[in-house]
Order: C-alpha cells, then structure tokens, then sequence
C-alpha cells in the first residue's frame, strides 16, 4: 500500500477538469545552478502540471544528444546529487503544490546511498522517481525503500512490453505508468500516435493507473493528440533544446534564456488547455 501523494492528487484534480497532463523534464543544473533553478521555478506558472527533475549522469544510456548534452553542461558546473536535493528544497520554498519527480540512473543513487537518498529525496520535497535501469526484479534494491517512505516508483513500459512482461512492470508500480512512444533513445524520432494510443489502451486494460506518454514528443498539437487517449504527455528533450539554442558560444546562458523556456511551456500548455 503506498501513500497518497502529490503526483495522485495533482492526477484526480485533472480527471474533474477533464483534460490530461502536461509532464515537463529538465535536467537539473542545466546549464548552471541559478538558471536552472531559475527554470524550475517558472514551470508551474507556464503550465507544468508535473516536472520531471533529471539527476544528471555522466551514462545516460536511453536519452538521447539532447540530453546527455544537458547532463555533460550540468555536471561541467558542478551539478551533483547534493545540489538536485538542494533545488528541491529551494523549489519547495515557493511552490507546494507541483509534483516533482526525479529521474535518472542508478548509478549515482547507488554512490550517494539508496536508504539515505529516498529519505533525503523525501524530505526535499520530491514526490516520486523514475529510475530507468533498474527492473522490477530488483525492487529491493530501490522501489521497496522508496515506497515505505511514500515516494512512487514510476516505471516505464515500452513498445515491446507484452502482455507476459506486463504485470511484472506494473507490480509495485505508483504514481503513474511512463509509456515509451517509440523504440530506442529520447527525442529523436518521432510517435506513430495512433499505435501509441492503441497500445496505452491494451494496457490502460490491465491497471488503474495514469498512463503518461514520453520520448518523441515536443509540439503542443502532439500533447493534444495524446492527451485525447492518454493521461499525460512528457516533453523532455525540446525544451532541453531550447535551453540548448539559447546558451553562448562559450556555453553560458544567454540574457532572457529561462523567459524564453516559459514561453515554450506556455505553448505546450495549450495542448491540455485547448
């Protein structure tokens, strides 16, 4: 049994609006601390109504340039798990409200401690976690701990999750299920939504959890598309180009660089609001 959080709560206000969600992820520390946090802040306001927070990793092995790019800026400056919990707190500071899930590899949650990181993630103020590279069959190492403090594990089924492997993916999964659009990396190719949405179905038959659907996504027309059969929709690598389009040849960040990410969300936003 896990506990109600933010992430169920935000999901059921959206069922009585009658619309999905609109899932953003940054990958914290992207390019600096202050702009990314900076960032993180302005999403609700734009119209996030779930972040998805990355915790840099220097082998991101499904994401795709994009976003192992963001990683490499990140950690250039500095970027570390202390500093991810640290602009969790500072975000909870102002805003309550917003689901925050991390996201990322094991790898540094291994290095900073699993019991001691659920704890820490917990009292920061995060709400759930997606961990790609850790199965379901390994859920002691990770998603028991995170579940006895009352964080969800979110997991992530794919195109080629058949009905065998499906309840095993869903077992001890909370929160929401991440649908993978396509075969392979993050943004670069782009979702059949059709199949997509025939696929959320066949599984929507098997659980009672919000389906959200990422990797590929990056207009507003596809965030309406679908949000039409689907929970939620995840734009992650757009905007990580558009912190990208935005930074100087130097690699520091233009004047004005966060306006302009809010303004994209703002945009994106309109495929849930619209």
């Amino acid at each position: 049994m896990t506990i109600k959080t933010r992430i169920d709560a935000r999901f059921e206000q959206l069922k009585t609006e009658n619309r999905g969600a609109l899932i953003t992820f940054v990958t914290a520390g992207d390019p600096t601390y202050d702009v990314s946090l900076e960032i993180l802040k302005s999403l609700p306001e734009a119209g996030a109504d779930i972040i998805e927070l990355g915790m840099p990793f220097s082998d991101p092995m499904a994401d795709g340039p994009a976003i192992q790019l963001a990683s490499e800026r990140a950690l250039a400056n500095g970027q570390n798990m202390i500093k991810t919990l640290e602009m969790v707190r500072e975000f909870r500071k102002t805003e309550p409200d917003t689901p925050l899930v991390l996201m990322g590899y094991f790898n540094p949650i291994y290095y900073y401690g699993a019991e001691k990181f659920v704890h820490d993630a917990k009292e920061a103020g995060v709400d759930g976690l997606i961990v790609v590279d850790v199965p379901p069959e390994a859920d002691d190492e990770l998603c028991i701990p995170a579940m006895k403090v009352g964080l969800n594990f979110i997991r992530l089924a794919t195109p080629t999750t058949d009905d065998k492997r499906l309840p095993m993916v869903l077992q001890n999964t909370s929160g929401f299920l991440y649908y993978v659009s396509v075969t392979g990396i993050t943004g670069v190719n782009a979702p059949d939504i059709s199949d997509v949405l025939k696929n959320v179905a066949r599984i929507q038959g098997q659980t009672d959890l919000p389906i959200a659907v990422g990797f590929g996504v990056k207009s507003a027309e596809q965030v309406r598309e679908i949000t039409a059969g689907a929970a939620g929709a995840v734009v992650g690598s757009a905007i990580v180009r558009e912190i990208e389009a935005n930074l100087n040849e130097d690699g520091s960040p233009q004047e004005g660089l966060a306006m302009r990410v809010k303004a994209l969300i703002s945009e994106l936003a309109q495929g849930v609001r619209t």
